[in-house]
């Protein structure tokens, strides 16, 4: 256990209602791959977006039998409360009155579910404050850095990918010699003065190439990275990623930030298609969209990109400035059309 974040036992329960929102995050430099306790094999960063969030409220009944009620866009949803409920076991050394009450929790996304946005991490981001909130109550203690921070780290043992959440801008997640205070056991903000303007005002539109659930959940995924025989060489291969990036970013280098970005996300899903059993999320529509990217960045040399996550939806990339009007033009009239209902999700990260 970590011993930072071990609950306090004095504390005073009543009944009480929290509300919280978190959003969603992509990560540039992709995690694939963990070790017990939802340690990642690598560090990661990624973009926290600005739209894309979950709202949660959480009502906890004092002294009620243990148990969880979960509603997801007002719908009872039988199988996540058991997944809840095994999580506040998980944590119950961390936060000692966990498990003294009724939970009653309302959730909601501001995105489409099955939209390739990782609602995982924005929905225990959310949990995970709301989860502090109520320790603050409980405890009469409220240090808001450490409250964050302890969130991160309950948002992680959670879903691996939601410590990133919990802050804004750039995030990192996974020990790297190129941060100091980075952790395996929560997130960090990537130090904002390191960061050219450039980087600063993006977009992150999200065409939905297929809206149904994944042939392959991202948990069974990482676990296939056990046996990829090129496992280390990718975790190495992060690392000496993570070295490159540090200057891309110090320098407002956005060609080679194209560049090493689209690598992570092919990367990703080369690992997935050398696993045993192999496995392809991508789609058609996925790779006539990356074509055509290609092609565009080619012929107008705009700075429109692509990332992916654990799934076909495709993530475009492009700064916001003079030239985003005619890169808009392009998505709307050219890439649209592969997408399964003209499905596209509109954010961005500026700070």
């Amino acid at each position: 256990m970590m011993n930072e974040f071990l609950g306090k036992q004095n504390f005073n329960i009543s009944n009480q209602t929290v509300s919280e929102s978190c959003p969603s995050n992509i990560a540039l430099i992709k995690y694939w791959g963990k070790y017990d306790n939802q340690i990642p094999a690598n560090p990661s960063i990624s973009y926290t977006l600005n739209h894309c969030k979950t709202n949660t409220s959480m009502e906890f009944l004092a002294d009620e039998k243990f148990s969880v009620q979960t509603f997801l866009g007002g719908k009872e949803e039988l199988k996540f409360a058991e997944k809840i409920e095994k999580y506040f076991k998980n944590i119950e050394g961390y936060l000692p009155w966990i498990l003294k009450g009724k939970y009653i929790i309302k959730t909601e996304n501001t995105f489409p579910h099955s939209s390739g946005i990782a609602s995982s991490a924005s929905g225990f981001g959310a949990i995970a404050k709301c989860l502090m909130d109520l320790d603050a109550q409980f405890s009469g203690k409220s240090d808001e850095d450490f409250k964050l921070k302890k969130a991160s780290f309950l948002a992680r043992l959670g879903s691996g990918s939601a410590c990133r959440s919990l802050y804004n801008g750039l995030v990192v997640w996974g020990k790297t010699a190129e941060v100091a205070e980075s952790s395996d056991l929560f997130a960090v903000q990537y130090p904002n003065e390191e960061i050219h303007s450039i980087f600063k005002n993006f977009n992150d539109w999200v065409l939905l190439i297929h809206e149904g659930e994944k042939s392959v959940s991202s948990t069974v995924g990482h676990g296939l990275m056990n046996t990829n025989p090129y496992a280390e060489k990718r975790f190495q291969e992060a690392h000496e990623n993570f070295k490159t990036l540090k200057e891309i970013l110090k320098n407002g280098d956005l060609q080679n930030f194209i560049q090493l970005v689209e690598h992570e996300a092919l990367t990703l899903h080369a690992m997935m298609m050398m696993s045993e059993p192999a496995f392809i999320l991508m789609k058609t529509g996925t790779l006539q969209v990356i074509n055509k990217i290609w092609e565009f960045r080619k012929e107008t040399n705009l700075p429109l990109f692509f990332t992916l996550d654990a799934g076909a939806n495709v993530h475009l990339l492009f700064p916001e400035n003079s030239d985003s009007e005619k890169i808009k033009e392009f998505i709307v009239k050219e890439l649209l059309q592969f997408t399964q209902n003209n499905g596209v999700v509109k954010d961005m990260m500026n700070f």
